[in-house]
């Protein structure tokens, strides 16, 4: 496929930076009545026009923001619920042929411990994640390297999927593997649909071309804007429907950023009818031998950074949001409320952290430092005291619940009444297998008012739920609605 005549527009993609420009600028200043318009608009769960979003980004009244920070939180409530679905990375190679400025996996960085996990080393990092800690779904990482190309990929994630290790009570398994890597082609993107991937998650970084290019030097696989651009387009071609953008924010003005991921989505559902699955918006975090971090210009504020999730959950409404460790405990727990749905714990990002255990992060083994280290039994169990249910659910990629389906079911709010009956049951399966006393005691409790909650208000569902939760008390595992 000659993807450049598909899918540009006249030799013009679709990021439009004098357009974005103009947006921003003429609505540098909106008052009181647009904002509370366009929050009006965010609750029926439609995506902005690019106006709308760039009025909420140059909202300066401190009252305004609370009230875009509440509804944020009502529009989350509204589409995903209480719930908070959980994740462990696991980064397999990082080996790379790139150079791009802000990271500790470029080539020319010298101080980096390369290593690619063989396969048996793969599967040993599995029987921790699964058998350990009680992650059910993974994000896959690798570097951009003739090492890590797609036979690797394939026969890596096939990997994943054939281990069954054993926990306290019955089994542990990882359901669901996302994948985060390069710009791949058509033909490479089937080959992943064939393995059974979840989410194929690939960042733009920045969407500001002259900021693009100064980081990711001429001559690498990187530099090439529109490549990189149009892999989601790539990845809908080849039947991998649920897709996963984000922006590095950090990188050029955060504004900016914001903007471009609302074209990004606005541009798939006009494309293909279906937006991304998620959104991510990771920040610039030290990382080893990597000056740039250091000297850059257009670094988040922790205040600006809960802006900016904020108008994300407003703009593309229906979209999962994911916040990793890279932040704090502290932020993670504060921008939970206005728009997060999915995160990790228990993270290691080192290539073989998991199995290979060490006391103290080692720079010169991962990309980044992380913010927060804690256990997933204790995130779990602060979730839990906060009332919201962690979801271990991978349940629709068996029904079929993604692409389009997924997004009229989000958009409609449906989904959360399938997700809530499965969070229940795969909590109640990682509380049995992994929790410890106190976060055991903690979640039966959450559970206890959830499975409540379902009976009054989905009482056709209650019966199956609670034969499904007597049989996992008896150690089946995997039921799901």
């Amino acid at each position: 496929m000659d993807w450049k005549n598909s899918y540009l527009d006249k030799g013009e993609d679709f990021i439009n930076q004098e357009e974005i420009f103009t947006h921003l600028a003429k609505n540098e200043n909106p008052d009181s009545q647009k904002i509370k318009d366009i929050l009006k608009k965010s609750l029926s769960i439609q995506t902005l026009q690019p106006d709308e979003t760039a009025a909420l980004l140059n909202t300066k009244d401190p009252r305004l923001w609370e009230k875009i920070f509440y509804t944020a939180g009502e529009v989350k409530k509204k589409v995903y619920n209480n719930r908070i679905v959980t994740f462990a990375p696991l980064y397999l190679s990082n080996f790379c042929v790139n150079s791009c400025l802000y990271c500790a996996f470029r080539k020319e960085n010298l101080l980096e411990k390369r290593r690619r996990l063989s396969l048996e080393e793969v599967k040993q990092e599995i029987e921790v994640l699964a058998g350990k800690i009680g992650h059910k779904r993974l994000i896959v990482v690798y570097g951009e390297h003739p090492l890590s190309n797609i036979d690797y990929m394939v026969d890596t994630i096939r990997a994943i999927y054939g281990v069954k290790t054993k926990t306290k009570k019955a089994y542990g398994s990882i359901r669901r593997v996302n994948v985060n890597a390069t710009s791949l082609s058509i033909e490479e993107l089937k080959r992943l649909k064939e393995v059974g991937i979840g989410t194929y998650q690939v960042f733009q970084e920045t969407y500001h071309r002259q900021s693009y290019h100064k980081i990711h030097p001429a001559g690498t696989i990187k530099h090439d804007y529109r490549w990189r651009l149009y892999c989601m387009h790539r990845s809908q071609e080849a039947g991998v429907d649920d897709v996963g953008i984000g922006a590095l924010f950090g990188l050029y003005d955060w504004r900016f950023e914001v903007m471009g991921l609302l074209y990004h989505a606005r541009e798939l559902e006009r494309h293909f009818g279906v937006g991304p699955h998620t959104i991510s918006f990771p920040r610039l975090q030290p990382a080893a031998n990597t000056p740039f971090i250091q000297e850059a210009k257009h670094k988040v504020s922790d205040r600006d950074f809960k802006k900016l999730i904020a108008v994300i959950r407003l703009s593309v409404p229906y979209t999962g949001m994911i916040l990793t460790a890279r932040e704090s405990a502290d932020i993670r727990r504060e921008t939970i409320a206005i728009g997060t749905t999915q995160t990790d714990a228990s993270t290691r990002i080192g290539i073989g952290a998991y199995s290979d255990r060490y006391s103290q992060q080692e720079a010169e083994r991962q990309q980044f430092l992380l913010g927060d280290t804690r256990s997933l039994d204790e995130v779990i169990k602060e979730l839990a005291g906060m009332g919201y249910i962690t979801s271990f659910c991978t349940a629709g990629y068996r029904c079929g619940r993604t692409g389009k389906k997924i997004m009229e079911l989000l958009k409609s709010g449906q989904e959360g009444q399938f997700c809530k009956l499965n969070a229940i049951l795969t909590f109640r399966e990682w509380l049995d297998d992994f929790a410890t006393e106190q976060t055991r005691t903690a979640g039966e409790s959450l559970i206890k008012k959830e499975m409540e909650e379902i009976r009054q208000n989905l009482p056709s569902a209650y019966p199956q739920l609670m034969e499904y939760y007597r049989r996992l008390e008896n150690g089946e595992r995997d039921l799901y609605f």
